[in-house]
Parts: C-alpha cells; sequence; structure tokens
C-alpha cells in the first residue's frame, strides 16, 4: 500500500479498537446480573424464578476473544507505524514537519488576505461627538454635534497582498509534494482484513478463528 492507504488503515484500526474498547468498558457486557425472585418465601409451594438481565452487545459472551481481539489490533497499529516510519524516513522531506508548517503558512496567508481587503473609510456619525459651552446664565452644560470618523489604512497594502501571494504559492507548492508523497511512497504493510469491512464482520471472523 502507498503512505495515503496507509494513513486510512491507521485510522481503520483506531476505529475497531475504540469500538471494542466500548463493549469492554460497558459493564452490563462484562459482568452478569441475575435476580432471584424468591417466591419461595412468600408462597411454600411457589418455586423461585431467576432472571438475567440482557447485555447490549452481542459479544457479550465473547469477552475473552474480543479482548485478545483488541491487543491484536494495537499490535496491527504498531506494525503499521513502524512500516510508516520506515518508509517516511527515505522521503526527500519531514511530512510532519512540512504538514505543521503548511497549517502556519496558509492561517498567516489567510490573515493577511484579511487585510490586503480593508480600505480607508470616512463616515459621519449623528450627534456622534460631544462637548461643553457656557450658558446664559454662566454655567458650564455639555451639548451634543455630529462627528466625523475617519478610519485610514496603517499599513502597506501592496506589500501584505504580496506576502499573502507568496504564502499561498508556497504553501501550494508543499501541499502537491505531500500530495505526491501520500501517492508514490510504498509502505510496507497488508491489512489482516479488507479495509472496507464492518466491523461485526472483522471481529466475528476474529472469533471464529480463535474458535477453531
Amino acid at each position: 500500500m502507498n503512505l495515503k492507504d496507509a494513513f486510512r488503515a491507521q485510522n481503520k484500526l483506531q476505529a475497531l479498537m475504540d469500538e471494542a474498547g466500548d463493549i469492554l468498558q460497558d459493564r452490563s457486557n462484562i459482568l452478569k446480573v441475575t435476580t432471584t425472585h424468591l417466591r419461595s418465601k412468600v408462597m411454600p409451594e411457589a418455586q423461585d424464578a431467576v432472571t438475567e438481565e440482557a447485555a447490549p452487545s452481542e459479544y457479550a459472551e465473547h469477552i475473552n476473544q474480543v479482548a485478545v481481539f483488541l491487543m491484536s489490533m494495537l499490535v496491527e497499529r504498531e506494525k503499521l507505524s513502524a512500516a510508516i516510519c520506515a518508509a517516511k524516513s527515505k522521503l526527500p522531506l519531514d511530512m510532519d514537519s512540512e504538514t505543521g508548517l503548511n497549517r502556519v503558512r496558509q492561517n498567516l496567508a489567510d490573515i493577511f488576505r484579511r487585510m490586503a481587503v480593508l480600505r480607508n473609510s470616512e463616515v459621519v456619525l449623528s450627534n456622534g461627538g460631544s462637548g461643553y459651552r457656557f450658558n446664559g446664565k454662566g454655567n458650564q452644560v455639555s451639548y451634543r454635534c455630529d462627528a466625523k470618523r475617519v478610519t485610514t489604512v496603517n499599513f502597506d497594502r501592496n506589500k501584505i497582498r504580496g506576502m499573502a501571494t507568496e504564502l499561498g504559492r508556497r504553501a501550494d507548492e508543499v501541499s502537491a509534494k505531500l500530495d505526491q508523497c501520500l501517492v508514490n511512497t510504498a509502505v510496507d504493510y497488508a491489512l489482516p482484513f479488507e479495509m472496507n469491512d464492518s466491523f461485526d464482520t472483522i471481529l466475528s471472523d476474529f472469533i471464529q478463528r480463535q474458535s477453531e
């Protein structure tokens, strides 16, 4: 498989582990709860009745196998991680670092693009201003007046726009290289099941093989 499929396989293995873990973390699956109705204490001739609470998972009767399955998936994760690491070591660039740096480049480009669209503006605010004056009695009183608000771009728009363009170009260039790495880099690993098989299919097959 290539790196792209390897990352898909990683996600698949983790999803399987999450589902199996959910089964084991539900106490209703791993504990049997029985209730005995002590009818004979009320009526000596009556028989006691025992009821058992139903488990939410169909795999409650195979808890040991589910635990072994979980450990098996962890082993597969370890093998796959080692194979991915080996494949990445042969690449001409550090994929993890470049992926992180590209997010930074794209975020900065977005900031600069938002700056570049700002414009100078002027607006009159009705009764937006205030002042003080003396009235006919010589007392100081406040009054309202219109106000003119001027907003001025306080940076070199062309320079900021150029930085945004350069960051976008560099991010696209690196993204293309990363895509090539994902598609063209071989990973020495094979899943022990089909990628698109469901959790139920994979676990049921595993349990069946364990019982053979």
